[in-house]
């Protein structure tokens, strides 16, 4: 219950409260919860040395306590008919304010989670060998990524070049614009409390160190990416843009998402092994021009995020604040379920057609993808965790 006057089309409720950076008219960037359709400002009532930043990086480096005493204080705030008076002169309309990336982004780490994407990927991409690769199910297989290109919802994304061949396997390779330029729905989690370098982070310490999730949208050109992946894997066909959501959901909204992940087999190593059911019931939609074209289900990951932190960590890397990894595509069985669009046209030979009629394989110049997702919430239905959009330019 809340003394907030909320709407069914309202993006986010009074149990959500993702934090994002926002500015209006021109001001400085600030802090924000996202409620109704209000933005909360959040520096005059939880503190500026903590809120009145343009980055929400000071209060994910405050870590796990810090965290939930906030959450339970906004909670309170936006519950209780008796702060009305305190809180209504904070509230700012959604409308007015525009939104930032929500962190200042310290590394990039993808993940390659999905075991249905592994496989798609692997038949379409090496259809003489084995479909997963040898180590697949025995870690959480990931890469680096750039930092510097996460970007916030809503901003363009220009087609890359790089070299390609001009057809089928063994043609010439050419230089030029991308001629499969693809999307990949995912869950991302961002790093709050660091670690120390040669110290590795338990599965067991994932909520000490993860402040919450993300949308993500990790644009792929997959020409690009077939021909320079092998041996290294991939480069210029991911490193050009990952789109982010601007609100970070955390990981206390998401207590009623959590189930048990899929069993493993063969039995994972010691750090591997689940300290709590960390895998998630988030489902995904993702919309290409308008038409939802699928619905992919985080909850059939193989690997979760806290196995995935522990792998990230066990040499001895460490954490830094706002860090940022991601799931790899979230995938369930076909059709309907692909997260990336190589999987949902076969590589381009199951085109899809759109509402206005028009027919896809892959991503024209202006086509515009959309990525959502809920997860279940307190009262027995969903909460929304937002959304990650993108239009693609020459």
């Amino acid at each position: 219950m809340t003394w907030l006057a909320l709407s069914d089309d309202d993006p986010f409720d009074a149990w959500t409260l993702p934090y994002g950076v926002f500015s209006v008219a021109g001001g400085s960037p600030r802090v924000g919860a996202a409620v109704g359709s209000w933005v909360l400002d959040l520096a005059p009532l939880a503190g500026a040395d903590l809120f009145a930043h343009p980055t929400l990086n000071p209060f994910l480096a405050a870590g796990r306590p810090v965290w939930d005493a906030v959450r339970a204080r906004l909670l309170e705030l936006v519950t209780d008919p008796r702060h009305r008076d305190l809180v209504s002169p904070h509230l700012v309309p959604a409308a007015d304010v525009t939104l930032r990336l929500p962190f200042e982004v310290a590394d990039y780490v993808d993940f390659y989670a999905s075991q249905t994407h592994a496989e798609n990927v692997g038949r379409l991409f090496r259809p003489a060998n084995p479909a997963l690769p040898a180590a697949w199910r025995q870690l959480p297989i990931g890469y680096h990524g750039r930092a510097g290109t996460v970007v916030v919802s809503g901003t363009a994304v220009a087609r890359p070049s790089g070299l390609r061949r001009a057809g089928g396997p063994g043609s010439p390779v050419e230089f030029g614009s991308s001629l499969r330029l693809d999307i990949e729905a995912e869950a991302g989690f961002v790093v709050g409390a660091p670690s120390a370098l040669g110290s590795p982070v338990p599965v067991g310490a994932f909520e000490d160190h993860v402040f919450g999730m993300v949308l993500v949208n990790d644009w792929s050109a997959r020409d690009i990416q077939a021909f320079e992946y092998v041996p290294l894997g991939p480069f210029l066909g991911k490193s050009f843009a990952t789109s982010v959501s601007a609100w970070v959901v955390p990981l206390a909204a998401l207590a009623h998402a959590r189930v048990a992940p899929p069993p493993r087999s063969p039995a994972v190593a010691s750090y591997l092994r689940d300290a709590e059911p960390w895998g998630l019931d988030v489902s995904f939609e993702v919309e290409w021009n308008g038409t939802v074209v699928s619905r992919p289900p985080l909850r059939s990951l193989y690997w979760t995020p806290a196995q995935m932190l522990a792998h990230l960590t066990v040499n001895g890397a460490s954490l830094r604040t706002g860090d940022l990894y991601a799931s790899g595509t979230i995938s369930g069985p076909r059709p309907g379920g692909s997260g990336c669009f190589l999987e949902l046209t076969w590589n381009g030979a199951e085109p899809v057609t759109l509402a206005d009629g028009s027919s896809r394989a892959f991503l024209l110049d202006g086509d515009t993808v959309t990525i959502r997702a809920t997860a279940p919430g307190p009262a027995g239905g969903r909460i929304a965790l937002g959304e990650v959009t993108g239009t693609v330019h020459p």
